[in-house]
């Protein structure tokens, strides 16, 4: 498949979906292949990233469905040896895993607070340090990391362990992008502000006295009057990873419709 990505090899953490419908981790991996890259989609469930493997196999795009526990870096680490045993080369690392737990500091287990950092800032240590000595040794990369608005503003919801974890998503973004510039590897992140994926009927539903009532607020939230949808961040994935944006690195980009703009309700 030709497009902006042709040559070259994808690796992507999260690649399933949560629930029927595009997540963002899915449809970045579909999004990837249809501009022409080889994708290896990587799930902690095989069912879905089977799944995302076979949309794309259906295209007459290339993939590899793995299953891989982000929270082990012996899983990782096999995920991509797999992943360049398959296609030769990594060129692009996207990390899509994250969670929320609803509570502040006082309401949080110790056990909730340690499995978001497990989960959230967790996998970009691990995944890169497993495709950061392949991209070094092949001359550079892309990595692109998916934070949320969530990392530079109160969103409105008391999820404390996700603003401190994806907050250090952003830094270490930076940290990536800052310490290897020089060895042709570019790293940035994606902030989505209010998406309409399957995750949020899951994660987010409960603060909220119906689905209805989500849905409307959130999308009364954005000043272009809607939530995204997960190709809004694909498209961005798609854009980060590219040569055209060869002169990029260390940029956290908001994805979210204006909201991190604007000064909305408090709630």
């Amino acid at each position: 498949m030709a497009g902006r990505l042709s040559g070259k090899a994808a690796i992507v953490f999260g690649a399933g979906s949560s629930g029927p419908g595009w997540g963002n981790g899915k449809a970045a991996a579909v999004a990837y292949a249809r501009e022409g890259a080889q994708v290896a989609c990587v799930d902690l469930d095989q069912a879905a990233a089977d799944e995302t493997a076979s949309i794309i196999e259906r295209e007459g795009g290339l993939a590899v469905p793995i299953a891989a526990d982000v929270t082990g870096i012996a899983s990782i680490e096999q995920a991509v040896a797999q992943s360049v045993a398959q296609f030769g080369r990594i060129d692009i690392l996207h990390n899509n895993v994250g969670v929320t737990h609803m509570g502040g500091p006082v309401e949080l287990s110790e056990e909730q607070f340690a499995a978001a950092l497990d989960l959230n800032i967790g996998p970009v240590y691990r995944t890169a340090k497993a495709v950061i000595p392949h991209m070094l040794q092949q001359g550079g990369g892309a990595i692109v990391n998916i934070s949320s608005l969530a990392a530079i503003r109160w969103t409105g919801y008391p999820y404390f362990a996700y603003y401190a974890t994806k907050a250090a998503v952003n830094q270490a973004t930076v940290a990536l992008a800052m310490q290897y510039a020089r060895q042709g590897i570019r790293a940035n992140c994606i902030m989505p502000g209010l998406i309409d994926t399957p995750l949020i009927y899951r994660q987010i539903s409960g603060q909220y006295a119906s689905v209805e009532e989500m849905v409307a607020a959130r999308n009364a939230a954005v000043p272009l009057g809607r939530m995204g949808t997960a190709w809004d961040v694909a498209n961005a994935a798609v854009f980060l990873a590219s040569d055209e944006a060869r002169f990029i690195t260390g940029v956290c980009l908001p994805v979210d419709g204006g909201q991190s703009c604007a000064v909305s309700e408090f709630h």
